[in-house]
């Protein structure tokens, strides 16, 4: 206990005793139990609770405001000027209110923090259904996101090669995504979430200069290409296959829910005013990010954005290709200085699951050797899965449609069952309809994105990256 607030023991969430699901189950202060050697304060996202508003700030800019966002003006090519700004809106929006929910959640069971996603989903829908709808997606976007990440950042290293070299680039794919791995690991030997506050800093700084870096470069006349078209695409699929694909990859662009009660956790208690007014002042510049690169380069190239989705650094390439030589080299080292930060803030989580594995059997704390061992096998890890699987980034539809349930769909869930809503009220009434249409939203993007494959076909090159 801290003073009167104690935080939920992933220990109790993955293991729970019958007294900590009684206590679950009628949301009241939980009952004295016995001393449990395990506790939260050894483990990386929980550790530090000295966080403030502007760690806060970075956590959510480097989380959410990422190369992701660089599909942006593809959507409008796909749905138009007056649709794209009404879907971009309207998923802008959505996805302010669940974190509106998810902030408000935090501390919504009196007595008890809940500083991980896993957590708030076993507290709203029991042990099996709470472990069955949350463990896959929150690892698989922390480490998914991580694979994307070396995919990328290797990518940028190897434009950068050939922008400052007129040797020809004897090294393959496979090594520019070891020497990311190797640099991004390196990196990652921090011991708790607040640690990395400095990357996050970075991260926001460099995210925030190459979407601006990208967006100016196209206001000069002679950046515009003649014959520019802003009509819809057109397109040999389904217009109803056409516009959830569009969705998902506008869904995908729109990342981070899976790390804000993480990036919660680390404040003191009685946090959620100040967690809010965090996310106030992270969304408005996230907001002042995506709109003018969406609107711009929408505005600069219409239809001759590439339709093809590959890794984001073909559509770095695209909006660069009027630029000077300098500019580009600017915004390429932007781009991967920002994949480097980015990157330990999705890989905190899965250090804390395998920590938390750790420590739950041996009843102590993860020594520095231990850690390294833990850091340098994810890293391995997914740097196998990258060489394995470099076309992952040629399925934004399909991986923004499995992604699309923990931000859309859970929170209102979760709210409804947590905070009890009266049936019929107006909150009950906007949840569900919410969670319905994000279920439907779901269902139809896999299923587009699935379709597409089907029919088209998908260049899968195993470890050919």
């Amino acid at each position: 206990m801290a003073g009167s607030i104690q935080e939920l023991s992933l220990h109790d969430c993955l293991s729970p005793s019958p007294q900590s699901l009684v206590s679950i189950e009628i949301h009241e202060q939980p009952q004295p139990q016995p001393p449990n050697p395990f506790t939260d304060d050894w483990l990386p996202l929980t550790e530090s609770r000295n966080g403030n508003f502007f760690s806060c700030v970075f956590h959510l800019l480097s989380s959410s405001l990422g190369f992701q966002a660089l599909l942006l003006p593809l959507v409008f090519s796909l749905l138009g000027w007056l649709w794209g700004i009404i879907c971009v809106s309207m998923v802008f929006g959505w996805q302010l209110y669940t974190t509106w929910l998810l902030v408000h959640l935090h501390e919504a069971v009196p007595g008890i923090r809940i500083s991980r996603y896993l957590h708030l989903a076993i507290v709203a829908f029991g042990p099996k259904v709470g472990k069955i709808v949350a463990i896959f997606p929150v690892m698989y976007l922390s480490g998914g996101s991580c694979v994307i990440t070396i995919i990328t950042g290797g990518r940028i290293m190897e434009l950068l090669f050939g922008l400052v070299s007129d040797k020809p680039n004897s090294l393959s794919g496979t090594g520019w995504f070891f020497i990311f791995t190797c640099v991004a690991i390196t990196l990652a030997h921090q011991p708790s979430l607040n640690s990395i506050t400095a990357f996050s800093f970075v991260a926001s700084i460099t995210s925030i200069a190459y979407f601006t870096l990208i967006w100016v470069s196209t206001i000069p006349p002679n950046a515009k290409p003649s014959k520019v078209s802003h009509a819809p695409l057109q397109h040999d699929m389904p217009t109803t296959a056409l516009i959830f694909n569009a969705l998902a990859i506008l869904m995908l662009s729109f990342r981070g829910h899976n790390l804000v009660l993480e990036i919660q956790g680390t404040l003191p208690s009685d946090s959620s005013k100040i967690m809010w007014k965090a996310v106030v002042l992270a969304y408005l510049l996230i907001d002042m990010c995506m709109y003018p690169l969406a609107i711009l380069e929408f505005w600069a190239y219409g239809n001759q954005i590439p339709r093809k989705v590959g890794t984001t650094s073909v559509f770095l390439q695209f909006y660069l290709q009027n630029a000077k030589k300098v500019i580009r080299f600017i915004a390429y080292m932007l781009v991967l200085v920002n994949c480097f930060s980015s990157f330990q803030i999705y890989a905190m989580p899965v250090f804390d699951n395998l920590e938390m594995k750790y420590t739950s059997i041996k009843n102590k704390r993860c020594s520095c050797l231990v850690r390294t061992c833990i850091r340098i096998f994810f890293g391995g890890l997914t740097f196998f899965i990258s060489v394995a699987f470099p076309f992952l980034p040629n399925l934004p539809g399909f991986i923004g449609g499995l992604a699309l349930p923990l931000t859309y769909v859970y929170p209102c869930l979760m709210w409804i069952s947590i905070q009890k809503t009266p049936r019929n009220s107006s909150m009950w009434c906007l949840n569900l309809l919410l969670a319905c249409l994000g279920v439907a939203v779901t269902i139809c993007s896999v299923t587009a994105a699935l379709w597409t494959l089907v029919t088209k076909g998908l260049s899968a090159h195993f470890f050919k990256p």
